[in-house]
């Protein structure tokens, strides 16, 4: 069985948000902190804080809902980090309108 994939958003020290994807956040947010496997757009702007974590199926699906979220204006992404349960809700929603939950190859 695969392992299950989770979408983040870290609040970076600058305030800042940043959206990536990854099997276990706690291990890569270290790796970003370390420096090394880390996201570029992070040096400079640690320390980081995990503001967000969605669970989802697979990876195909955490790189979607990645993706609509960097396209997102960050007042929009500061609106629904500010409120979880929206942001699961426009997740879910949006998935569904890509037809990602459609002949059960949904997140």
């Amino acid at each position: 069985m695969d392992a299950t994939w989770n979408v983040y958003i870290l609040r970076c020290a600058d305030g800042s948000l940043y959206t990536g994807i990854a099997t276990d956040v706690e291990r890569r947010v270290a790796e970003h902190a370390g420096g090394v496997r880390g996201a570029k757009y992070l040096k400079g702007r640690l320390p980081v804080t995990i503001v967000f974590q969605y669970e989802v199926r697979d990876r195909s699906c955490a790189s979607r809902i990645e993706h609509r979220i960097k396209r997102l204006p960050k007042c929009e992404k500061e609106r629904l980090v500010g409120m979880p349960r929206l942001l699961r809700t426009w997740i879910q929603q949006s998935m569904q309108d890509s037809g990602a939950g459609s002949a059960g190859t949904g997140c």
